[in-house]
């Protein structure tokens, strides 16, 4: 069965108690719980990892990339958080590594400060889900798969 990854990134991990009006009252531990459930129905394994450093999204991207090389992994649902804004390390890291990735916002990021409109990420992505709150990862894994598929 092939893996998805699910990357969460800076203050992801608060989830639920940070500004619950914009990003809900779900922590990451349902996120990861939602993702693993929609896992099973779509018929893939589902790994999750949450960072507030970059290098370690950078290092796991790298790892997936690999991954979907030797066929064990079909692609990367991705919230870099405020990385997404900021990191051109973490574009170059997906365009290198030649993963899939599905860029995830809960809250509508073209809604928001003016500095939340650019993402680095969205280049190099092969899809991108906002603002449709926690359910946005379930929407981006149904695409991964559908677009990558699942064997």
């Amino acid at each position: 069965m092939r893996k998805v990854i699910v990357l969460n990134g800076p203050n992801l991990n608060l989830l639920g108690q940070r500004e619950p009006a914009t990003y809900g009252s779900a922590t990451l531990a349902d996120v990861e719980a939602l993702c693993q459930a929609a896992g099973a129905r779509l018929g893939v394994a589902v790994e999750c990892l949450q960072s507030n450093h970059e290098g370690v999204l950078i290092d796991a991207i790298h790892e997936a990339g690999r991954d979907v090389q030797a066929g064990s992994v079909l692609g990367v649902v991705f919230n870099a958080g405020a990385y997404t804004h900021t990191s051109v390390a973490l574009h170059d890291a997906i365009k290198g590594a030649e993963v899939p990735v599905i860029e995830v916002h809960i809250s509508n990021v073209h809604a928001r400060e003016a500095f939340r409109h650019h993402s680095y990420i969205s280049p190099a992505a092969a899809g991108i889900v906002v603002g449709f709150g926690v359910d946005g990862y379930v929407l981006a894994m149904e695409g991964l798969v559908r677009k990558f598929g699942p064997v």
